[in-house]
């Protein structure tokens, strides 16, 4: 198959099944600290909603098995989730698509969608040196106003977080094997961008008064690698419910978005 003929590919279905142990894990891989409780123990466990996002990544794999690119130099740049209602650890059927491909002349851009019950999630792959094949430029993005925030913090990444993410079920070698973070440009292996975007939607709750399982949508970019064992700077704008946030580590910007929360 040809990156041409990926766009609007059915990826199919997954049934998806998690246990309440899985959801306490990905909690504390995303730095949840054990006194809150309803995050971390079974007894009135209430399930994270960017481990949404985790469980979906079996399409993300699926698409790069169809053999149009190599997946193990692709990049997660992009992610979007909309939640319809809580995470609950049964099985549930989930559905994968292919949305969009977009030729940027020395990169492609592959959007991939995973529909479930309770969420739907777009993951923006970026296949770096692969362009020029023809296909249709993406569309022009909205450049948003400069971020004066309303609350800041920060969080410490410790040097095993990428190591103890990937057991959430995301295995892509460039976040353990320091020979394949080198080939791909790198200082060594680097943090998930999920693993970043569910950090700081737990974090950034705070900004708004909310609980981090309340977390109703998100939109982020992530624009520069985080390396383990760095400190993330969170700047938030709170605009009514929702947390409009810039992320930076080593001063540079790793990532940008919106948390809204109910």
């Amino acid at each position: 198959m040809q990156l041409k003929d990926l766009a609007g590919c059915d990826l199919g279905e997954r049934l998806v099944d998690f246990s309440p142990d899985d959801a306490i894990l990905y909690a504390l891989a995303v730095g949840t600290p054990a006194a809150q409780l309803d995050l971390v123990y079974e007894q009135d466990l209430r399930v994270l909603p960017v481990y949404g996002c985790a469980l979906g990544l079996w399409a993300v794999e699926a698409a790069g098995e169809l053999g149009a690119y190599d997946r193990t130099r692709s990049l997660h740049v992009g992610q979007s989730l909309t939640v319809h209602e809580p995470l609950r650890p049964e099985p549930f059927e989930t559905h994968g698509s292919i949305r969009s491909v977009f030729d940027k002349g020395r990169l492609t851009i592959v959007e991939i969608g995973v529909a479930a019950p309770s969420f739907e999630a777009t993951y923006t792959i970026l296949l770096p040196g692969i362009g020029g094949w023809g296909g249709e430029p993406p569309p022009p993005s909205e450049q948003p106003a400069p971020l004066v925030p309303s609350w800041t913090g920060t969080v410490d990444i410790g040097p095993d977080a990428a190591a103890l993410y990937r057991l959430t079920g995301d295995k892509h070698p460039v976040h353990i094997d320091p020979a394949v973070a080198a080939a791909m440009g790198l200082d060594g292996p680097i943090l998930h961008g999920l693993a970043t975007m569910g950090i700081v939607a737990r974090v950034v709750a705070a900004a708004v008064g909310a609980h981090p399982a309340d977390l109703s949508a998100s939109r982020v970019r992530f624009s520069n690698p985080v390396y383990p064992g760095c400190e993330l700077r969170i700047a938030a704008k709170a605009e009514q419910n929702t947390a409009r946030t810039e992320v930076s580590a080593d001063d540079a910007t790793v990532m940008s978005g919106e948390f809204t929360f109910r």
